[in-house]
């Protein structure tokens, strides 16, 4: 059966949820929903989202949304299909956990407001709060230093393998990259950008980009 995603291609949440499809190899259609749609919040999209957000999916008379919640999902339900996303013990997949946890509350968390403010509203005319980027960056390079240490004895996240703790970053890693402050962070940090590097090599993210247009 082909899964339904609700979203666009260049936005963050849903890449992350067509990433665990294109490493997990499933099947699914695009279906796009506009910023119109979005901003006025129309009836047949909460439906599907309460929030009025995306991503959001159908898989039959499963419905889903958060693009985190759909990736896990995804991962559980076919383990032996494709990439193991998940850890192979328990051990692993609680580190995995661990890891992707830190993306949502360490991470994503300065991220998001970085590239709002210096990709989101330059494209919409509006003005970007460069003291709260500035104020941000700095915390973002605490950060960065604590994964740049953590990557320095491991290949990847949680260990030797690619998992969802690799997976879950790089939407807003994607942005980050384009942004040539942000950029500079990242190569300047020898650890960070040979992973980067590795997984941006990976297949599922080269076919993301070209569903993107890139």
């Amino acid at each position: 059966m082909v899964v339904k995603l609700y979203g666009q291609v260049t936005a963050a949440c849903p890449r992350r949820v067509l990433l665990c499809f294109l490493e997990k190899e499933i099947d699914f259609e695009i279906v796009h929903i506009d910023l119109d749609t979005l901003e006025q919040k129309k009836p047949e999209h909460l439906l599907r989202q309460p929030f009025g957000q995306v991503p959001a999916i159908e898989d039959g008379d499963f419905k889903l949304f958060e693009s985190r919640a759909i990736a896990r999902y995804y991962a559980t339900k076919y383990p032996d299909q494709g990439t193991n996303l998940l850890g192979k013990s328990l051990e692993h997949r609680a580190i995995v956990d661990q890891w992707a946890d830190i993306e949502t509350h360490y991470f994503n968390v300065l991220v998001h407001p970085i590239v709002i403010n210096l990709v989101i509203k330059p494209r919409l005319g509006e003005e970007c709060d460069v003291g709260l980027v500035e104020e941000l960056k700095v915390k973002l390079a605490v950060v960065l230093d604590v994964y740049n240490n953590r990557l320095a004895s491991n290949r990847f996240l949680a260990g030797d393998e690619f998992t969802m703790a690799d997976l879950t970053h790089m939407p807003a890693m994607g942005y980050l990259m384009g942004i040539t402050d942000l950029n500079r962070m990242i190569k300047a940090r020898e650890n960070m950008n040979r992973w980067w590097e590795e997984i941006s090599a990976r297949p599922a993210w080269k076919k993301l980009l070209v569903l993107s247009g890139h």
